[in-house]
């Protein structure tokens, strides 16, 4: 028997984000979760070291990897339709658990609940989660408006705020700390003093 959980998920790179918006770059949805992995480690890792966590990087970044799988199925739904109103809210999170499932019964039987539990994220982690898929919004808002690229405008100062409501001292640590460097051209990069 094949099983094509596997040849599903590399359809990731298929998945276009932004569809509503005019990008200078488009980006996939392979793009996003690996960005959304490099960041739910670092928000977890300065939770440890910074703020005296004991939550484990590795679990994390198991979550960031399937956290958006189910779009392969659903597509990517914008976010001024997904969050319109609760009833579809409501619509969007049912038709993500059946996608869920779907992709689930790729695998062997055997494998299904390790999987599964990738899917479910324990609670402790999903603030964190949900603010490395926001950074990684707000940082392709900001590479698009470094750009020249207006339309992203409003969507960067919404995500924004999204983010500074969490009240997480992790986000604030890497918009002071890192989102600055993300308007350096890479020769700035390239010459930033070794700390």
């Amino acid at each position: 028997m094949a099983y094509g959980f596997f040849a599903i998920l590399s359809r990731m790179r298929d998945v276009r984000r932004w569809a509503l918006m005019q990008n200078t770059r488009s980006e996939n949805l392979s793009e996003h979760t690996l960005d959304v992995c490099y960041l739910t480690h670092l928000l977890i890792t300065l939770h440890n070291r910074r703020f005296g966590g004991d939550l484990d990087a590795g679990r994390a970044i198991q979550y960031a990897l399937y956290h958006d799988c189910t779009e392969i199925l659903t597509g990517d739904l914008p976010t001024p339709v997904k969050y319109y109103s609760p009833a579809l809210r409501n619509a969007y999170a049912d038709l993500e658990g059946q996608a869920r499932e779907r992709l689930l019964s790729m695998l062997p039987e055997d494998l299904q609940k390790e999987y599964r539990g990738s899917f479910e994220i324990d609670p402790a982690y999903h603030p964190y989660l949900k603010a490395a898929d926001r950074l990684s919004a707000l940082i392709k808002c900001v590479e698009e408006r470094r750009q020249g690229n207006g339309e992203f405008r409003l969507a960067e100062e919404s995500t924004r705020a999204l983010l500074t409501e969490m009240g997480l001292p992790e986000v604030t640590v890497f918009l002071e700390e890192y989102l600055p460097a993300y308007l350096l051209t890479l020769d700035e990069l390239s010459k930033q003093p070794e700390e």
